[in-house]
């Protein structure tokens, strides 16, 4: 399994609070696939750029497409940009896939809030099990990333972040990547916002018109 899947499976398993958003969990998702590659030795963070090493041998189909995908030119990929790019729709696709796998199943009595209009319950499966098991360990990577996304279950610290429990625990490398995922969600959130801003500001004028 890898950080990514585990991430996903996390989030179905953990959030229990507040929905979590489809797109800050697309933003993770890929940054996991990050942390994923730099295991494998297939990607490199200097600085912030993402300079790519040799393709993994992967079984994980998500996991090669995302290694695929480094851009190998100078200047290479900005982590950041990497995050948006690869980010795009990216819940979805481990949906699918870890549906296809038996993963995950459809139930008429369960709602998962990431996708509101389908009803899905993991299975008791092995891959369930190690995910639950590198979250009850409080596994710092998978719980920064999933702090980043607003599943803390009480034990990835206040709202302030995800810099307390893990500084000083993971690399640098790591810890750019992090930095990088908690920032991008961070402006998701904020231009949701401000799209509820603007559509209230709106309906605020139509009744001042009369409409």
């Amino acid at each position: 399994m890898t950080t990514s899947r585990d991430l996903f499976l996390v989030s179905i398993d953990m959030s229990t609070g507040r929905p979590v958003e489809r797109g800050d969990l697309s933003l993770a998702l890929a940054g996991a696939e990050v942390i994923d590659l730099m295991d494998a030795r297939a990607v490199m963070v200097e600085e912030d750029r993402l300079v790519p090493g040799d393709r993994p041998a992967t079984t994980d189909r998500l996991l090669a497409e995302a290694a695929a995908s480094l851009v190998r030119q100078e200047p290479y990929e900005t982590v950041a940009d990497w995050l948006w790019r690869r980010g795009r729709g990216l819940a979805a696709g481990y949906l699918a896939d870890l549906e296809a796998e038996g993963q995950i199943t459809r139930d008429r009595h369960r709602r998962w809030k990431v996708f509101r209009t389908s009803r899905t319950v993991l299975t008791d499966s092995p891959a369930r099990r190690l995910a639950a098991s590198r979250w009850a360990a409080d596994e710092p990577v998978l719980a920064a990333l999933a702090a980043a996304v607003g599943i803390r279950d009480g034990r990835t610290g206040d709202d302030d972040g995800w810099t307390e429990d893990t500084s000083g625990t993971v690399s640098d490398a790591v810890e750019t990547v992090l930095t990088e995922v908690e920032d991008a969600v961070a402006e998701l959130v904020a231009e949701r916002q401000r799209r509820v801003w603007r559509r209230e500001e709106a309906a605020e004028e139509n009744r001042r018109r009369g409409y």
